[in-house]
């Protein structure tokens, strides 16, 4: 069945809960969204949430919180929603999660918090448990639709102790938010011109809408957060400054925003991009307006996206939108490996993206003028687990072919940005190159210096990085006091 006809299958269910089918929401046709940049999925409406919020169970002992980074109290804010407590239901959720809209959206509910509902277990199939990613989006959406914000009792500034946030990605502003709502004077200090982070430059306006984000940050803003965009600390100011403004906590989250690329032959040569870059260009940048807005971005009519995570499928999707004839997703290893949200390979498949599986790129050639023609690529074969404990990739002797591309857009992976943490050479980094940081307090080498999120584990989830801003905030209150 196409998911464009599930609207409220549930309505009038008159059986028992545990076998109720999940309640599915409509979705543009994918014919016709591959023409624009609207968002795919329209979310539930008051009756289609109620109706999916019957489906929970009440479990005496319910696991679905344990999967939560952010320790949202899930049943109960489930429980109001199907009795049709909005409002409710929204300020339980703020009680743990400042971005229940993006989260929502963004966040592998699948493998978290759906994945661990009872539904998914005794059913073994997670589109069997109860859509509480799909709820949280649906109560965050109705909060500013009716312009109630949901805050769970904001406390004013009683402390004049100031903290810096370097980074407002989803770790930098869950930080700020919790600080905030403790007391103190927290200021975000963001080197681009919008905050949000990979939340703003990475997801595409038909996953995340810039409307929606734009909310979701001016809400942590009434909290008393101060955000100061286009400052670049460890170039424009150091933290050594920022002290001496007399700012005696830190918490940096700048995420993971330096691209990886695979060292192959022709990667110099335009129309090769990173996901990071090509992203930026069209989400930050708004590219997809030229000439509406200023930033330019060539998309060629065959394009190639090495990498089969959230970005690469993000990417693909987006080279289609900006007017590729045909996208194909180059990974090296087989479907079942592959990192990307289900939903979001799934959407890609719908919208006629090939997929290339077991293949590596090995070379990319020259058209004569400094420009993209082909690339060659080998065949691979699974062979033993690798340090990631996945099947490692082994390349097939004498199977290498040559495919005609015009763009390749490699999405492959981000390492941390070194421009901050040159500026603090006694700053502890792990052989990888990120910041050392304590597992359970976020602390780093440095007292008072705390860090969380893809800076010190490498590109994660949304989800995650909230979660360790969340617990860097308790362990900075705790120093503190």
């Amino acid at each position: 069945m196409n998911p464009s006809n599930y609207l409220n299958i549930n309505a009038n269910w008159t059986g028992d809960k545990k076998n109720m089918p999940k309640t599915l929401y409509s979705e543009q046709d994918p014919k016709t969204r591959i023409k624009n940049f609207n968002e795919v999925a329209s979310g539930y409406t008051p009756q289609q949430a109620v109706d999916e919020a019957k489906r929970c169970l009440k479990c005496k002992s319910p696991k679905c919180v344990g999967g939560c980074p952010v320790e949202i109290n899930i049943p109960a804010f489930i429980k109001e929603v199907a009795e049709g407590n909005f409002e409710k239901a929204l300020r339980i959720i703020k009680e743990k999660n400042n971005l229940p809209a993006v989260c929502g959206r963004v966040c592998p509910q699948e493998t978290q918090c759906e994945k661990a509902c009872i539904l998914c277990v005794a059913k073994k199939s997670v589109d069997e448990s109860v859509g509480i990613g799909r709820l949280e989006r649906f109560a965050a959406d109705w909060g500013y639709e009716n312009k109630i914000s949901g805050a769970p009792g904001v406390v004013k500034k009683q402390k004049a102790t100031k903290i810096a946030i370097v980074g407002a990605g989803p770790a930098g502003l869950t930080c700020a938010a919790d600080l905030a709502s403790m007391g103190f004077s927290v200021t975000i200090f963001e080197s681009l011109h919008e905050p949000g982070g990979v939340l703003w430059y990475g997801i595409p306006e038909f996953r995340l809408p810039k409307r929606i984000l734009s909310a979701e940050i001016n809400y942590i803003k009434s909290l008393g957060v101060e955000i100061a965009v286009n400052k670049v600390i460890g170039s424009s100011e150091t933290v050594e400054d920022l002290k001496k403004a007399g700012f005696v906590a830190f918490f940096i989250g700048t995420g993971a925003g330096l691209p990886y690329f695979l060292g192959i032959e022709g990667e110099w040569l335009n129309g090769v991009y990173s996901a990071n870059e090509f992203l930026t260009r069209v989400n930050l940048m708004k590219a997809y307006k030229f000439p509406e807005y200023d930033t330019p971005i060539v998309v060629g009519k065959r394009v190639a996206v090495i990498g089969a995570g959230n970005v690469a499928m993000d990417s693909a999707r987006s080279a289609l939108r900006l007017g590729a004839e045909e996208v194909v997703i180059v990974y090296r290893r087989t479907r079942d490996e592959m990192p990307a949200r289900l939903e979001e390979i799934r959407h890609a498949e719908q919208e006629g993206i090939k997929f290339n599986l077991l293949t590596n790129p090995t070379k990319i050639f020259n058209n004569g003028n400094g420009w993209v023609k082909a690339m060659e690529c080998v065949k691979n074969k699974l062979g033993e687990p690798d340090s990631t404990g996945r099947p490692r990739p082994v390349p097939i002797e004498g199977s290498e072919y040559t495919g005609n591309f015009d763009t390749v857009i490699s999405a492959i992976g981000q390492g941390p940005n070194p421009l901050l943490l040159k500026s603090i050479p006694e700053l502890k980094l792990n052989k990888k190159g990120y910041i050392e940081a304590n597992p359970d307090t976020f602390a780093t080498s440095i007292a008072g210096v705390y860090a969380g999120g893809d800076i010190t584990t490498g590109a994660a989830t949304v989800i995650e990085a909230m979660g360790a801003g969340k617990r860097a905030a308790r362990s900075i209150n705790e120093y503190l006091n």
